[in-house]
Parts: structure tokens; C-alpha cells; sequence
């Protein structure tokens, strides 16, 4: 066993307890897959990263994601908190973005009025899902064919496909059927209408059928599928914010800002426990 720098960290909500929880393992060398794995599932969080020198020369480091199942190639509130926790453990970047190396590539990492943002990676699946999977998700999820406007996957390496629904209020009144959703990783979202008032656009939700924390209260890689999707479309304006975590007694709140092209991902984020630990 060794023992190595650590940060739990609070993402997407500047109130330390109405985010995304991260643990983040930093100066991560030496520790084998095995045993990065088993911590992951000790902390019982939605993910735990471990943060190790970069392999690629343009890089500031590199950073291993995993849930309580699996390692991800990529992840959203796991490279914002992981980035925050570089930094504030005297993590200095090579240029004024950052530049983090995991299991996609290189994501550009900057620093915003939000706090930080990544620039949203390109989806490696996109489109209509075919009619059996639509509808095995419809009934998943209890949804009438009028409560969805459409259905697309989103995936930009973590799995998502996305159904968008007509108001916030279908969002939150979904309670899934976790056995028919096994094997998918399934986003909602719809529309604020004007009784919700207007601190967002859009009331997201993330299922993960399997995992011991079988919705997430704010995901990144999900809204940024979503956010490259809708910007194409030219549906949405430049900037805008996601909501979520409602249901979970959480206030995530998730900044897209269009720059150029591309969307850019952003929220606060805020160390909660700061020391060290033995792995």
C-alpha cells in the first residue's frame, strides 16, 4: 500500500453538498489497475480518478476514471473536479488552457466566470436510435410516444443516448424500470417553462442501469453530447444552463457556452475534503 495526495470535490454547484461528488487520487503513480478499481468501488461514488504524470508531451497530466464497474475513457464532472484538484495541489499548465490526457485523447480544460469548462468532445456515435431500442426505452421509462419529441444517441465515449422530452415536469416525474434499461446508459431532458422560472433552460436526468448509483445528479459527458447536438441543430442560443440532480435533493447547474463551433462545458467547483490516503 502507498499513501498519495487526495480531494473530494464538489462539481457543478458552488454549495459544497448540492453537486456531483469526485474522489480524486492525486501523484496516483504506483498504483496498479487492480487496486485503482477496488477503490472506486470503496468510495461508492458515481466516479473516482486518479491523476498520473501525461504520456503525451502536449498534455499537464493524465487522469484514469473509474466508476464502482468500470474505467471510462472519458467522463465530464470527473475532469472538471480532477482539474481542480491538479490545480489546486500547485498543478501549473504548459499554456493558459489545461490539458488533460485520458482515455480519448487530449480535452481542453479553461478557465471561465463558471469556474472551469471542457470543451465538449466530438460524439463517436450519433443519430436516431432504431425503433426496437426506442421502444424497449419508452417503456423503460414509462414514456407515451407523445411525451417524446425525439431520440438520438449522444455518445462521445461514455455510452449515452438521449431522449428529449416535452417539459421539465415529464423529466421529473420519470421513475425508470432499471431491469429494462440494463446495459444502457439513458439521458432525459426537456424544456423550463415559465412557471419554473428561469435559472435554466433545460431540466436534465442520467440513468445507468447496473451501477450502484443508478442515477447521477450532474453529468458532464451526457450534457455535453446533448450540447453538441442541439447547437447543430441551431436549436439553443450560445449560452444556456442545464439543471439537474432535482429529484436527488441536488442543484446542478451546468454552463454551455458556444465558442466558435464547438460547446464548452462548465460549473464550479469546490474541495470538501482536502489530505491524504492510503490505497
Amino acid at each position: 500500500m502507498s499513501t498519495h495526495p487526495f480531494q473530494q470535490v464538489n462539481v457543478f454547484s458552488a454549495d459544497p453538498l448540492l453537486g456531483n461528488p469526485l474522489a480524486v487520487v492525486l501523484e496516483a503513480d504506483g498504483i496498479d489497475d487492480t487496486r485503482m478499481a477496488a477503490f472506486a468501488r470503496w468510495t461508492n461514488l458515481s466516479e473516482t480518478t486518479f491523476v498520473l504524470p501525461p504520456t503525451d508531451p502536449r498534455a499537464d497530466y493524465r487522469v484514469r476514471i473509474f466508476t464502482t464497474l468500470e474505467e471510462l475513457p472519458f467522463a465530464g464532472h470527473p475532469t472538471l473536479g480532477s482539474c481542480h484538484a491538479w490545480l489546486a495541489q500547485g498543478g501549473a499548465p504548459q499554456g493558459e488552457e489545461i490539458v488533460q490526457e485520458c482515455g480519448i485523447g487530449l480535452v481542453r480544460i479553461r478557465r471561465s466566470d463558471a469556474g472551469l469548462a471542457f470543451l465538449a468532445p466530438p460524439l463517436l456515435r450519433g443519430g436516431p436510435l432504431d425503433a426496437a431500442l426506442r421502444d424497449r426505452v419508452h417503456s423503460a421509462l414509462g414514456l407515451a410516444a407523445e411525451d417524446v419529441l425525439e431520440a438520438r444517441w449522444v455518445d462521445n465515449g461514455t455510452g449515452w443516448l438521449a431522449l428529449r422530452l416535452r417539459d421539465r415536469a415529464t423529466v421529473l416525474a420519470l421513475q425508470p424500470d432499471y431491469t429494462q434499461l440494463d446495459g444502457l446508459k439513458v439521458g432525459v431532458f426537456g424544456p423550463w417553462q415559465a412557471d419554473d422560472g428561469d435559472a435554466a433552460r433545460f431540466e436534465s436526468r442520467a440513468f445507468i442501469a447496473g451501477d450502484g448509483a443508478p442515477e447521477d445528479p450532474a453529468t458532464g459527458s451526457l450534457n455535453a453530447g446533448i450540447a453538441r447536438w442541439l447547437l447543430e441543430e441551431g436549436q439553443v442560443p450560445d449560452r444556456y444552463v442545464i439543471s439537474q440532480g432535482t429529484v436527488l435533493g441536488r442543484a446542478g447547474r451546468l454552463q454551455v457556452e458556444r465558442v466558435g463551433d464547438a460547446p464548452w462545458i462548465g460549473g464550479a467547483c469546490v474541495t470538501c475534503i482536502a489530505g491524504t490516503v492510503t490505497v
